[in-house]
């Protein structure tokens, strides 16, 4: 297949590839459903198989310069992220909440890190980037299962804040990292070279808050739909490309933008459209990322993916418990908070995609082969953990057969928020 793009146009590779991929995406998941598997998974198999390591049905070349959909996938999911930071909800959970987001964070990072370079002797700077990106969390797949279980209480209301503060703090330590592995490439570490990439995202803070301040503005109600949709696409497309000129995430200023214009307009509408647009660019971004693995670099360091795998868990758990141990959170936040952050894929793979760039290549293959592993393994276990720690904490009400075997009446309807917003009243169901 990839022979017979190669004959045909630039043009025509580009578009009959996009196709492929996104049907193949589709196709795959069909099948995923029918184990009850989410539709990443879906769409990380699909990229495995039409990529180069099976069948090859994508031209290499159009793979390495498909990068771009992952800064735009970023922003979206970061956008997206950025409206559980209302002000009020923040003023009732205070500085309780970042500490347990430090702590669950910090130490999956440092055990990774110190697993990876000591237990498997890998290169410092691979050790370093892997530790890193271990302290995301994937925010999606949590925000769909709580959405699919209609989830409510202050169980969501914390976990919804601590991912989102999670994948901040991952960006932050990110940049530090790649600072430093830059400086082991140079040979001289500096303070400006770690405080710089820093300073840099702290900097488009500002511009992702201007940009949503700007937004709110234009987004007047008599705008259309479709105009409204137009103009907020534009500036995330805008916001992610100035970005990448200095060579930065878009997720830590689009989650800004996100944030700062929830809190301006108070407008839920905005984010229920661009969920709407942006599953095709979400598969893109799944399938493109399956399309990188390396089956054969795989196969030679399955173990430390596995490692990987474990250890990560076993920090989050770990420093999740410390956390609202230090402050004293209620024991069901303290004992299931860790199983809800297993989830791990699209702010992961993006990082390390941007890993690639900075890593010589043998290495940077083998982290992406990692996580994309890790991630595909997060994504088939991270649902499942993320509905049992909303169940067990009375977040998710019990199951209307399981009531019926335990003779209970039913349970009353709960009420819709009073705000319409998915995922997250300030209170339990009555």
């Amino acid at each position: 297949m990839s022979a017979l793009l190669h004959s045909f146009s630039r043009e025509t590779q580009i578009l009959l590839s996009l196709g492929i991929i996104l049907i193949s995406g589709f196709l795959m998941t069909r099948l995923t459903k029918l184990v009850h598997l989410p539709n990443v998974s879906g769409y990380i198999v699909a990229g495995i198989v039409i990529g180069p390591s099976v069948l090859g049905m994508i031209p290499a070349e159009l793979v390495e310069h498909m990068d771009f959909v992952s800064d735009i996938a970023l922003a979206f999911i970061a956008f997206g992220v950025g409206r559980f930071f209302k002000r009020e909800t923040l003023r009732q959970t205070g500085a309780s909440v970042l500490l347990v987001t430090l702590l669950e964070s910090l130490l999956a990072g440092g055990l990774v890190s110190g697993v990876m370079l000591w237990l498997f002797h890998l290169d410092p700077a691979m050790s370093l980037l892997l530790g890193a990106i271990a302290t995301a969390t994937a925010p999606a797949s949590t925000v769909m299962t709580i959405h699919q279980y209609h989830a409510r209480g202050e169980f969501v209301n914390a976990l919804l804040q601590i991912v989102a503060l999670d994948d901040v703090v991952c960006l932050l330590v990110f940049s530090v990292a790649a600072a430093a592995v830059s400086a082991m490439d140079t040979g001289a570490l500096s303070i400006g070279s770690v405080v710089l990439p820093v300073i840099c995202n702290l900097a488009f803070i500002g511009v992702g808050a201007l940009f949503a301040l700007v937004l709110s503005r234009l987004l007047s109600p008599r705008r259309s739909t479709e105009n409204r949709l137009i103009l907020a696409v534009s500036f995330l497309l805008a916001l992610s490309g100035l970005c990448t000129i200095f060579d930065l995430s878009p997720l830590l200023s689009c989650m800004v933008f996100g944030a700062v214009y929830i809190n301006v307009s108070h407008d839920q509408e905005l984010y229920q459209q661009i969920n709407v647009f942006t599953p095709p660019i979400m598969l893109l971004f799944f399938v493109v990322s399956g399309m990188s693995l390396d089956l054969q670099v795989l196969s030679d360091f399955g173990l430390v993916g596995i490692a990987y795998f474990f250890t990560r868990i076993a920090g989050k758990y770990l420093g999740a418990w410390l956390g609202c141990f230090f402050t004293r959170a209620h024991k069901k936040l303290r004992t299931y908070l860790g199983a809800a952050l297993v989830p791990q894929a699209g702010v992961a793979i993006g990082l390390a995609y941007l890993s690639q760039r900075i890593l010589p290549a043998a290495i940077g293959d083998v982290l992406m082969s990692v996580i994309l592993a890790s991630s595909v393994l997060y994504e088939l276990i991270g649902p499942a953990c993320a509905k049992f720690a909303l169940l067990r904490s009375g977040a998710i009400q019990e199951e209307p057969a399981q009531r019926a075997r335990e003779n209970l009446p039913p349970r009353p309807q709960a009420q819709a928020c009073p705000t319409g917003e998915e995922g997250g009243c300030s209170g339990p169901r009555p």
